[in-house]
Order: C-alpha cells, then structure tokens, then sequence
C-alpha cells in the first residue's frame, strides 16, 4: 500500500501545484496557446464531474463531493485488500493513478471554496453559475463553505477545430470541433489509470488479483 500512496502523492502534488497556479495566475477563461491552436492552457471551472459534466445546482455539487468522499473511502479499502494479493507494478501503478485523480478533485469541491478569494458561486435566483473576474488569490478569505469549491480545469487540445465548406448540405458553415473537452491531472490521471487497468487484464491478468478473473 506504501507504494500506492506515493504514486497518489506525486501525482496530488503535480494536480494541487498545477491548479493552485493557474486559479493565482489566469483570469478566468484566458488561454495561453503553447502549441498553434491545438495545445493551450485554458482556464476554467467546473462544479461538475471530470471534463466539465455537471450534476444539478449547488446541492447536486454538493451530493456529487459526499458520493466522491464515500467512493474514494471504498476505493482505499479494496485497494488496500487487493495490494496484499497483487503486490505488483501492474496493479499499483494504475491504482494509484485512479486514487490520486480521485482525491485530486475532491480536494478542489471540497477546500477550494474556503481557500481563495474569488470563485465560481452558484446564484440560485438564475439557477446557473456565475463566473468571478480577476485573478484570484490563495489568502484563505473564502468565497463559499467547504463543499462549496469548483474544479480547477486547464488542459485545452482541440485536435479538430474548423468550419465545414458551404457547399456541404445542411451543416455548411458550421464548426465542427474534436475532443474540446479541458481537463486536469486529476482528470488525465484517472483516464490513464483506467485504461492501463484495461490493457493488463486483457494481457496481463494475473498480475491482477484473483477476484477479478472470476
């Protein structure tokens, strides 16, 4: 399990560093291209689930963080039993993977709101979210109650981001993008750790635990 939780702590410090600047550096919305038009970083907030789903108004955000407090306490549990049983880098590396992407966001739901000034804030008069302008600071002042912080977002790779020609019947003119989605570590660490989970059961499953391939 030791070696679980370093890989959760490595990749919880690369997320909680990565957001911490980008929320004390970028204007909500502002995007810093890095390569052409398909690589930029891209900040945004999210009260919802990985790549920008959402659930409901505030109280959906705030039944999504317990549902991700309860499943990250059964994730340590089985986590901690299957290790026993596969004590392998083929488990634990992707295991931690999960873990860590999981804890990542809760963090941000959970303590975000608490520990900087300015925020993504629910209105409940126009049951939508109201962006902040400025650049927030990390000083503890608090825009909303614990529970009450949005996920901090700013991978941006639109690989496909054009106009149909006019000619095409219907939709031309239109723009089409591809993969628009703008996600974290956090998010990028789960993503992987699934499908590294994926791969080894199909070609390495007995570096897995036994329940699995029952």
């Amino acid at each position: 399990m030791k070696k679980v939780l370093w890989i959760t702590f490595i990749i919880l410090f690369i997320d909680q560093a990565s957001k911490i600047y980008i929320k004390t550096h970028f204007h909500l919305g502002e995007q810093l291209p890095i390569i052409g038009s398909w690589c930029n970083l891209t900040y945004v907030e999210n009260p919802g689930m990985a790549y920008g789903v959402q659930l409901g108004g505030f109280l959906g955000k705030i039944g999504l963080s317990i549902l991700r407090l309860v499943l990250i306490s059964f994730m340590a549990y089985y986590i901690s039993k299957w290790v026993k049983k596969a004590n392998s880098w083929y488990f634990i590396i992707p295991a931690g993977l999960i873990f860590a992407g999981a804890i990542g966001n809760l963090i941000d739901s959970i303590f975000y709101g608490v520990m900087f000034d300015t925020g993504t804030t629910y209105n409940a008069l126009s049951k939508s979210w109201s962006e902040y302008h400025g650049i927030s600071k990390l000083d503890f002042k608090g825009y909303a109650p614990l529970f009450g912080g949005c996920v901090v977002d700013m991978f941006h790779f639109p690989i496909i981001d054009t106009h149909l020609p006019s000619w095409v019947p219907i939709w031309g003119g239109n723009r089409i993008q591809f993969f628009n989605y703008i996600f974290n570590v956090a998010d990028s660490s789960i993503t992987i750790g699934a499908i590294l989970l994926a791969l080894i059961y199909f070609f390495k499953p007995n570096a897995l635990p036994k329940e699995w391939l029952k």
